[in-house]
């Protein structure tokens, strides 16, 4: 059951360390989600921003990029939701 929000500390006391829990859940999945790529890497769909490279969506919330490099996953970058896929001048990540 959700406390009134009678003030500011009762609300920040139910709320902050539901929070860090939450978030902690969601790394770990995340990362469990990426560790899955060991059983099938050739999933996702190819993007134009660098040859050889996969994007695939985590729930709506995320998108990893990544590439197969024979029997390895190289994950290059997890990008939050809304967020644009973009490198910029970095030399390489999958290299």
């Amino acid at each position: 059951m959700m406390p009134k929000r009678t003030s500011r500390s009762s609300w920040s006391t139910w709320y902050l360390p539901r929070g860090e829990k939450v978030a902690k859940r969601y790394v770990d999945r995340l990362i469990d989600y990426c560790y899955s790529f060991e059983t099938f890497p050739e999933r996702g769909v190819f993007s134009n921003k660098r040859p050889g490279l996969r994007l695939v969506g985590y729930r709506r919330k995320a998108t990893i990029a990544f590439q197969v490099k024979g029997d390895v996953v190289v994950i290059a970058r997890i990008f939050h939701r809304g967020r644009n896929i973009d490198f910029g001048d970095a030399s390489s990540d999958l290299d």
